[in-house]
């Protein structure tokens, strides 16, 4: 029987996909929830497993096809149509063949050199990796070994091979074998250049920059923060945190806290701005960018304001885990009225973020320094060391006025400063 397989749904909002790679081609054997091809939507990418077991007889999409959500992408005959097990399978007749089709035509057609029978020898089943037909394929060509190819750190998800590490392997290869001139009178200059097709990952995030700078008024204040309390707070009670939870006492879930009391206070910060139409979000759904290997991700927190600060803990620790772990869902990845950019945990001090469409609102936050802080008070001013933050905030200036920005992240700095540390959780 011949069994259609079509380009799954994987998210309410998602109703198409890219093709990212092919695992297997035309004649391969592929067995049922085995990990065959990865997609890629304008919310995650996916390895997807195959739903029967049996051959590939027709691949109807190429690498970087965009196919909706339902349309054939595969045909697979499984083994129980078979009434001969010698007989050999071929794509049907009524579609034009594929590219993997015609590979697999010269491959049964043409006889192959010494050459490549001695590179065919040298990629044997010794190994225990995995390697895709298309970096195989380019090992061969190549002539690099299978201890050659196991010695080689990927580049792709998980640590995978890829055929850019191939080709990157034999260039470094030739760069070593070829003498390099000692005249030091003449300027030294790289011998070539590559260039190289952006990641699905990375266009999606280009696209969606270049989208929110082109349609938002993008606004940037910045305030200072004093963390001493919340620092001293979580030196003290970080162990035992951790011993009851799992997982660390971080500075996040205060700023979340503080910052979802401040949406309460401007609800206009909660919002979203379709050209001329504004919509007052009830729920509070903060997004959280989470930086990955790869790029950037930002899974949603939805109905902050019902949780507490140990549901806010718990609720961040989860997503930011499964977002690196490649766990999160694509439905995940949306709904958020309010986005949370954390760039402190690299040690930047400000930074400007771009507002995540159809948000009116992001905040940046950076690193937490000491520094010698003037510290007012009844009896005068005197100078202390203090633990201190910046806050950036960007936002819409089609929505939100300086003034409206400035009370805004004045109102987060307050609520944070004069957070109630006492039975906290």
């Amino acid at each position: 029987m011949i069994v259609d397989i079509v380009m799954p749904k994987m998210g309410e909002s998602i109703t198409e996909g890219t093709i990212l790679e092919w695992r297997k081609k035309v004649g391969d054997t592929v067995e049922k929830d085995e990990l065959f091809l990865e997609i890629g939507t304008d919310k995650v990418d996916s390895e997807i497993p195959c739903l029967e077991s049996g051959t590939i007889v027709e691949i109807l999409a190429d690498v970087n096809d965009i196919v909706e959500v339902g349309k054939v992408i595969a045909r697979v005959e499984t083994s129980t149509s078979k009434n001969n097990q010698n007989e050999k399978i071929t794509p049907s007749k009524s579609l034009p063949p594929t590219k993997s089709s015609d590979s697999l035509a010269e491959e049964t057609s043409i006889k192959p050199t010494q050459d490549q029978l001695n590179s065919q020898k040298s990629l044997n089943s010794d190994s225990n990796k995995f390697y895709t037909p298309a970096v195989l394929k380019a090992a061969r060509l190549n002539k690099v070994s299978t201890a050659e190819l196991d010695q080689i750190q990927g580049s792709g998800r998980k640590g995978r091979v890829t055929k850019k590490d191939i080709l990157d392997y034999t260039a470094s290869l030739k760069n070593i074998s070829t003498p390099q001139p000692t005249d030091k009178t003449k300027t030294q200059f790289p011998t070539s250049s590559r260039s190289e097709e952006m990641d699905h990952m990375r266009k999606i995030i280009s696209d969606h920059m270049q989208k929110s700078l082109q349609t938002s008024a993008h606004v940037h204040v910045v305030n200072e923060v004093n963390m001493t309390s919340i620092r001293n707070y979580i030196s003290k009670k970080n162990e035992l945190f951790k011993q009851k939870e799992g997982f660390d006492l971080t500075y996040t879930p205060f700023i979340i806290d503080s910052l979802i009391k401040a949406l309460k206070d401007f609800p206009e910060l909660n919002s979203s701005l379709l050209d001329t139409t504004v919509t007052y979000h009830k729920n509070i759904n903060i997004g959280v960018a989470v930086s990955l290997n790869e790029g950037l991700m930002v899974p949603v927190i939805l109905n902050c304001e019902e949780k507490n600060f140990l549901g806010l803990c718990r609720a961040l620790n989860d997503i930011a885990t499964r977002a690196r772990t490649n766990q999160i869902s694509p439905d995940e990845l949306s709904r958020s009225t309010f986005t949370i950019s954390n760039f402190g945990v690299f040690d930047v001090t400000i930074g400007t973020p771009i507002i995540n469409q159809p948000n009116v609102g992001i905040l940046g936050v950076g690193a937490i320094k000491k520094r010698p802080v003037v510290i007012e008070s009844e009896n005068g001013d005197s100078i202390a060391i203090q633990s201190m933050m910046n806050l950036s905030l960007g936002f819409d200036h089609r929505l939100i006025d300086g003034s409206g920005g400035a009370k805004f992240i004045n109102g987060i700095r307050d609520h944070i400063e004069n957070m109630n540390l006492e039975n906290l959780y």
